[in-house]
């Protein structure tokens, strides 16, 4: 990731991947309603993706200041009418108040945060999607196969800056997900060893007799 001129940061992965995102995007986002980002980092792909979803409202989030600077400045740059302004979103904390969502995206944060953030944000998506809501996570994960090898290094290389970081297992991100009423739906073969893993909320329990109150 590196700065330019003014605040807007710039990562060239970003460049490399959204056509491939934007793609899985099209097949799987709802036709309107409210799309959070969680961790949108630069800012480059909500500026990207917006102005291409122009029946959704886009909501771009992240915890670092720096990042929030640049993704204003981003949309300084590239501005849509259905992007809103960036909000302060920790993954670990997620207490955000927001409208019901339609979809939440999280691109490239869970092998680059602790599990905790991964498990808030399971939380959040329970909270905040609608019946049916997507959430899509976009990203290195282990699964049944090996890893390949470019994968191996990265992970050693993420658990070498952090020990709480590193690619998280498939099986074990989808499990902690249907605790929170996720189900997983489909994943995706993506460019560059990633994947596209498309979850969806259930729909909300019926109360039972016990819980009804006379």
């Amino acid at each position: 990731m590196s700065p330019l001129p003014d605040q807007r940061l710039y990562a060239p992965a970003t460049e490399r991947n959204r056509e491939a995102i934007l793609q899985v995007l099209g097949e799987v986002l709802p036709k309107q309603g409210l799309v959070l980002e969680v961790a949108s980092g630069t800012g480059q792909h909500s500026t990207y993706f917006a102005p291409r979803f122009p029946h959704l409202t886009w909501q771009p989030s992240d915890p670092a200041e720096s990042s929030l600077a640049s993704i204003t400045s981003w949309q300084a740059y590239h501005p849509a009418p259905n992007l809103l302004p960036p909000l302060r979103l920790d993954a670990c904390e997620p207490l955000l108040e927001l409208d019901n969502c339609a979809a939440i995206l999280c691109i490239n944060m869970i092998h680059i945060a602790p599990w905790q953030a991964t498990f808030g944000l399971l939380q959040l998506a329970q909270r905040l999607l609608l019946p049916g809501g997507i959430l899509y996570l976009y990203g290195p994960f282990k699964e049944t196969k090996p890893l390949a090898p470019s994968n191996v290094d990265f992970d050693y290389g993420l658990r070498l800056q952090d020990p709480a970081w590193g690619i998280r297992d498939l099986t074990e991100v989808i499990h902690s997900a249907q605790a929170q009423n996720l189900h997983h739906l489909t994943t995706i073969a993506m460019p560059a060893n990633n994947l596209s893993v498309i979850l969806e909320k259930g729909p909300a329990a019926s109360p039972s007799i016990e819980d009804e109150s006379y």
